[in-house]
């Protein structure tokens, strides 16, 4: 992207700036869940224990990925809105305050999940078999180590974002994310590894990618840009505004995996069949949604520097174009998803009955979530950029519990509906949040909002 803000047709962002924007953070989203799918597919072969691991492991460890790009967001924020005010200093000083921050959290928290890693996996996977506990102890242990990567690269491609540049994370992400394939390949087949090959090929994925990002960031000739990492000291002035815009989307992003952890307690009394169609139906759902979630993450560096630049008639156009691109773009990649369904679960060697399982729940999310997720979670982020993270906060969590848990383990606990009754609660939630967010929108009260 430009660094100056275009205003032809009296517009900030041309229909180019904007697909030069949201291309590359839709292939990165798209790219990251399809290797995601592939990791499965090699972990799978294993055994379904492996898999059932790794999938109960990884609802966990996504409570801490959103925890850090809840953090990241907050950044985007108030790093777009001072480049919409064109106060490059602030915005590099906001930079350089991310990461520190970035990192202190993410090594406080590897601290407290090696000293807590095994009360913690009891307390929530009691009941599930004994090959798949401790396959998952193997895999938790590894893949705590890699959250501050997590975290500093969240940090680093969220600056990069708030800047307009999503190009060059999207490179990184390319090159990381393939490092991780032929490392799999490699501990899995020739090392014959199992999960903690599995775990080890991320881990030293993500410290790649972490690594290249903070090397790209020192360069001068960008708009933002952090040089000297060891000179970064805390301001609490910056820390607090990231913090206000961070925290509420951490809440919501936190109630939300606690949400799925909750789910997923229901889920695993069902047995490992169950399990394993449920975690490839939770992959696809990701790939399928990766689309609208690239929109969104562009969404909100548009809104950001619509709103840094005093023009809120803009931040509500985008708002509304881009809501209509997220619903294209999340058809076109359910269709895509669903197509894939069939060769992906053969070539993952799941048990016929899982398969099953999982494609009748994909067929059911490919024709809502079309209808639903756009309205449910595009607009969100817009607001959010502008400022409107309680409410965003507030409605997320209570649609979260009161539909989507509630609803799900009821029909899990109680009907004996099996995993498909997580995604009627989830298809109930999506309906909820949709419906409130658009009234919120079109009362403009999300207008209102200073972010600096």
């Amino acid at each position: 992207m430009d660094k100056t803000i275009s205003s032809k047709n009296n517009h900030l962002f041309t229909n180019k700036q904007l697909l030069l924007l949201l291309l590359p953070l839709i292939a990165e989203q798209l790219l990251n869940s399809l290797m995601g799918m592939a990791d499965s597919m090699m972990v799978s072969t294993v055994g379904e224990e492996a898999l059932s691991a790794v999938s109960l492991v990884d609802s966990i460890n996504n409570l801490i990925v959103q925890a850090f790009n809840a953090l990241a967001t907050g950044g985007v924020i108030i790093c777009a809105n001072y480049v919409g005010q064109k106060n490059m200093k602030k915005a590099n000083d906001a930079a350089s305050q991310l990461l520190g921050v970035a990192l202190a959290l993410s090594l406080f928290i590897t601290v407290l999940g090696i000293v807590f890693k095994a009360p913690l996996l009891h307390l929530i996977f009691g009941s599930i078999e004994e090959s798949v506990m401790t396959a998952s102890y193997t895999y938790f242990l590894i893949t705590i180590l890699s959250y501050p990567a997590i975290a500093l690269a969240g940090a680093g491609s969220a600056i990069y974002r708030a800047q307009g540049n999503t190009r060059l994370p999207m490179n990184v992400a390319i090159f990381a994310n393939m490092a991780n394939i032929v490392l799999n390949a490699v501990f899995i087949y020739v090392f014959s590894m199992g999960v903690a090959g599995a775990a080890l090929a991320t881990l030293i994925s993500r410290l790649i990618y972490a690594l290249v990002l903070l090397y790209k960031l020192r360069n001068k000739n960008q708009m933002l840009y952090v040089r000297d990492y060891h000179k970064i000291r805390p301001d609490k002035a910056k820390i607090k505004s990231i913090l206000s815009m961070g925290i509420p989307n951490g809440i919501e992003n936190g109630m939300f995996q606690f949400g799925k952890l909750a789910i997923q307690s229901s889920v695993a009394i069902c047995g490992t069949t169950a399990i394993a169609a449920q975690a490839m139906t939770n992959i696809f759902e990701n790939v399928n949604g990766v689309a609208g979630v690239g929109v969104g993450l562009g969404l909100m560096t548009v809104v950001g520097q619509c709103m840094g630049a005093g023009r809120i008639d803009e931040a509500r156009y985008y708002i509304k174009k881009l809501t209509g691109w997220a619903f294209i773009a999340v058809l076109l990649s359910c269709l895509f998803a669903y197509a894939i369904a069939r060769p992906v679960t053969t070539l993952a060697g799941m048990s016929a009955e899982s398969a099953s399982l999982c494609i009748y729940m994909l067929g059911w999310v490919t024709i809502v979530k079309p209808v639903l997720w756009p309205f449910s979670f595009t607009p969100a982020y817009g607001l959010r950029a502008a400022g409107d993270v309680k409410y965003s906060m507030i409605l997320s969590t209570m649609s979260m519990w009161l539909c989507r848990v509630s609803l799900a383990t009821f029909l899990i606990r109680v009907v004996g509906m099996g995993p498909m009754g997580v995604w009627i609660g989830m298809f109930s939630d999506w309906g909820i949040r949709g419906i409130f967010f658009t009234i919120r929108f079109f009362s403009g009260k999300w207008e209102g909002h200073k972010v600096v």
